[in-house]
C-alpha cells in the first residue's frame, strides 16, 4: 500500500543527499556529499555524535599502510574463518580507502597516540574522540543536522525512486519530511535491545524501510554474533577475554574455553554459569590496557572487582547483524542498493564482500563504515547532480506499511491496539537463545520461524493508539522483519560456514560457496546468488544456483 505524504509537517524540507544515521557511516557520507557540493541533511534516531555503538567504546581499526606484504596478510588473515565469500578486489578497496580517510582524521586534529618507536598509531579510535570529531567536521561542512528524529519510513517518486523520508521528533512529537533525490541508509545493524553496549538504538529500522521501499537483503544468516559481557554489565567489548580463563563456579577452568571459543561457553551457560578472570595478562600490561579501553574497566571499578585477580561471572548478549555481516544488498561499487536513490553504508548494508560470513568487534566493521561511508556519500551526490534541474520531485508517496496508518473508521475497528513491548519480548525469545540462535537446527529454525511468522501478521493487524507508541513500534516491526529474514535465510544454508553453525549440518559444503540474497515482507523469499570473485567458485556452481525458496506467512 502506497499513500501520498500528507501536508501536516511541521518541518519540510528539501536537500540533495539525505543521510538516515549519524555514527561513523552517516557522518562520512554526509561529509563526503558535502564536499562534493551537495546540500545535505543527515537525521539521527538519537543525538548524532554520542549514540550508537562506535560512540560508546573504543575501535579498532583494519587500518594497513600500503604495503604489499602486510596487505596480503591482512586479506589472506579471515578468508578461512569468513567462510572463503570475501571478495578481494572489495577489500582492497577499503583498505586504500580507510588508510587515506584515517589519515584524514588525524589531519583534522583527532589525537592518534603514538607507538614505542615515536610514530603515530592509528589502529584504534575512541569513539567518544572519533564521533564527537565526525559531528563537528560535517557541521563545518555545511551539513544540517537534525537530532532524535528518527525516521519512519522512506518516500519515493511516480517511478517508484526513493525520494527521501519522513520521520519524527522524539522530544517534541513534530512530524519532518525531508525530500530529496538520493538516500543513504546508515542505520547500523540490529541487536534486538538486547543491552549490548551502545546497541540499544540499532533495531533494524533501516533494514525495513529499504524492504518496503523494494530493496533485498544479502548474508542475513550471519547474525548471530554473541559478545562476551560481564553477567551484570552491557559491556561487550572482548579483545582483552584474549588473556582470560573461563571457569566453572568451582573454580575448575572449562576445557577449550576461550574468546576464540565461545562456543564451548555458550554450551556451558545453557547448564550452569561461567567465571571469567583476566589473568594472563602481565602486570605490565594492565595500565596500558585501562588506557585503551577505560569504560571497559568501569563496571568492574564500579562493583569492586579487580578482573585481574578476581573472578567474575560472564554471560553472551546477542549483537546481531551488529557484529555480524548481513545487510542491505549494494550492487556496484557505488554502494547503491538494489532501488534507484537509495543508498547504504556501514552496518546496515553487507560486510560480506569484505569479511564473507565473519566478523567481530570495530576492525572491518569500522573500515567498512568509513569507507562505505565515504563512498556512498560521493555516489549519491553525483547521482543527484546526473539529475539536472529535475533533482527534487514534488509529488512523493509514503511507501511505509506496518503500524504507520489507520486507514478508515471501519479498519481501525478491526485491528487491535498494538501490545509493542510483548511483540518484543516474544521476538526476543526466538533469538536470545544460544539453543535456537547460536546452535542451528533445522527444527529449531522452522519452529522459530513459525512463530516469528504469526508476530508479523499480527503486527499487520494492529494499530498503534498513540504517536508516543509509534518510534516503539517500528522498532519492534524491524526487529521481527529482521528475524524472519535471518532464520529464513539460515534454513536455506544448510551447512556450517563462518558465524552461521547449523547443527544438522556441521560440515563446510562447496557446493554452497555463494551468497543467499532474501527479502519480502508478508512473504519472505531466500535465493542464491554467485560470488563476485569466481577465484573461489566453480564455474558450475555459477551456471546452476538453486532455486527461489518462498517462505509463506
Amino acid at each position: 500500500m502506497i499513500k501520498t505524504l500528507t501536508t501536516d509537517l511541521e518541518l519540510d524540507l528539501e536537500a540533495d543527499v539525505l543521510v538516515i544515521g549519524g555514527g561513523p557511516a552517516g557522518t562520512w557520507a554526509a561529509w563526503s556529499a558535502a564536499s562534493s557540493g551537495s546540500r545535505v541533511i543527515l537525521v539521527d534516531k538519537g543525538y548524532c555524535g554520542t549514540t550508537g555503538c562506535a560512540a560508546a567504546s573504543g575501535n579498532g581499526v583494519w587500518y594497513v599502510p600500503p604495503d604489499p606484504e602486510a596487505r596480503e596478510t591482512a586479506k589472506a588473515s579471515r578468508e578461512s574463518l569468513g567462510g572463503f565469500l570475501a571478495d578481494r578486489s572489495w577489500m582492497d578497496r577499503v583498505l586504500n580507502q580507510t588508510y587515506v580517510n584515517v589519515n584524514q582524521l588525524a589531519e583534522w586534529g583527532y589525537p592518534f597516540p603514538t607507538d614505542d618507536e615515536g610514530k603515530p598509531y592509528r589502529r584504534s579510535l575512541q569513539g567518544p574522540e572519533y564521533m564527537r570529531l565526525m559531528r563537528r567536521q560535517i557541521q563545518r561542512a555545511g551539513v544540517k543536522i537534525l537530532d532524535n528524529s528518527p525516521a519512519l519510513e522512506l518516500l519515493v517518486d511516480e517511478d517508484g525512486a526513493v525520494a527521501g523520508a519522513t520521520g519524527v521528533n522524539r522530544q517534541t512529537g513534530e512530524r519532518w519530511a525531508v525530500r530529496s533525490p538520493a538516500t543513504i541508509i546508515a542505520t547500523g545493524g540490529c541487536a534486538f535491545l538486547s543491552k549490548a553496549l551502545g546497541c540499544n538504538v540499532l533495531t533494524g529500522d533501516g533494514y525495513l524501510m529499504a524492504a518496503e521501499a523494494g530493496a533485498e537483503m544479502s548474508g542475513m544468516e550471519f547474525s548471530n554474533a554473541y559478545g562476551i559481557s560481564p553477567a551484570f554489565s552491557s559491556v561487550t567489548k572482548t579483545l582483552f577475554y584474549n588473556w582470560a580463563t573461563f571457569t566453572y563456579e568451582d573454580g575448575t577452568v572449562i576445557p577449550g574455553a576461550s574468546s576464540h571459543r565461545r562456543s564451548v561457553i555458550a554450551q556451558t551457560l545453557l547448564q550452569q554459569p561461567v567465571y571469567a578472570i583476566i589473568d594472563k595478562a602481565a602486570e605490565s600490561m594492565r595500565p596500558s590496557m585501562r588506557l585503551a579501553q577505560p569504560n571497559f574497566f568501569l563496571p568492574f571499578d564500579r562493583a569492586g572487582i579487580d578482573p585481574f585477580t578476581q573472578r567474575f561471572p560472564v554471560t553472551l548478549r546477542l549483537e546481531g547483524t551488529v557484529r555480524g555481516t548481513g545487510g542491505i544488498r549494494i550492487v556496484d561499487e557505488s554502494c547503491a542498493s538494489s532501488v534507484r536513490g537509495l543508498y547504504a553504508a556501514g552496518d546496515a548494508a553487507t560486510r560480506e564482500l569484505i569479511c564473507g560470513g565473519f566478523t567481530g568487534g570495530g576492525s572491518h566493521n569500522a573500515a567498512w563504515a568509513i569507507s562505505s561511508g565515504y563512498w556512498s556519500g560521493k555516489s549519491a551526490a553525483e547521482y543527484t547532480r546526473s539529475l539536472g534541474e529535475n533533482k527534487i520531485q514534488r509529488q512523493v508517496k509514503g511507501v511505509g506499511e506496518v503500524v504507520l496508518h489507520s486507514g478508515s473508521v471501519a479498519c481501525r475497528r478491526r485491528h487491535r491496539s498494538l501490545a509493542t513491548d510483548e511483540i518484543i519480548q516474544a521476538v526476543q525469545a526466538e533469538v536470545f537463545p544460544y539453543e535456537k540462535n547460536y546452535f542451528r537446527t533445522e527444527q529449531g529454525l522452522t519452529e522459530s520461524l513459525g512463530k516469528l511468522n504469526h508476530l508479523w501478521q499480527e503486527l499487520r493487524s494492529s494499530q498503534v493508539t498513540s504517536e508516543k507508541e509509534l518510534i516503539r513500534a517500528r522498532e519492534a516491526a524491524a526487529m521481527v522483519a529482521t528475524a524472519r529474514w535471518m532464520y529464513s535465510s539460515a534454513i536455506e544454508r544448510k551447512e556450517t560456514r563462518g558465524m552461521h553453525r547449523h547443527l544438522d549440518y556441521p560440515e563446510q559444503d562447496a557446493n554452497q560457496q555463494h551468497y543467499l540474497v532474501s527479502g519480502g515482507l508478508d512473504q519472505v523469499w531466500v535465493k542464491s546468488q554467485p560470488l563476485l570473485n569466481t577465484e573461489y567458485i566453480s564455474q558450475s556452481k555459477i551456471e546452476n544456483p538453486k532455486s527461489k525458496i518462498g517462505v509463506a506467512v
